[in-house]
């Protein structure tokens, strides 16, 4: 695990990371679309990434998704 990243950060990519855009993540989550977008930019920010993707690229470089 990164120590930038908690484990729900690493399953909110993982979704992310499979295809789903941020309402199907939200509801499979049982979060809000909007506290899911506010997670993805607080992750974004902690990795010093400007979008979705380079996040997610950021966790598969690292096998954690």
């Amino acid at each position: 695990m990164s120590d930038e990243l908690s484990n729900d950060d690493v399953a909110l990519l993982a979704l992310l990371a499979s295809g789903l855009p941020a309402e199907a993540v939200a509801r499979r989550l049982g979060l809000s679309e909007r506290t899911v977008r506010r997670r993805i930019r607080l992750i974004c920010d902690r990795l010093g990434v400007t979008t979705t993707v380079e996040a997610v690229v950021w966790a598969a470089r690292r096998r954690l998704v």
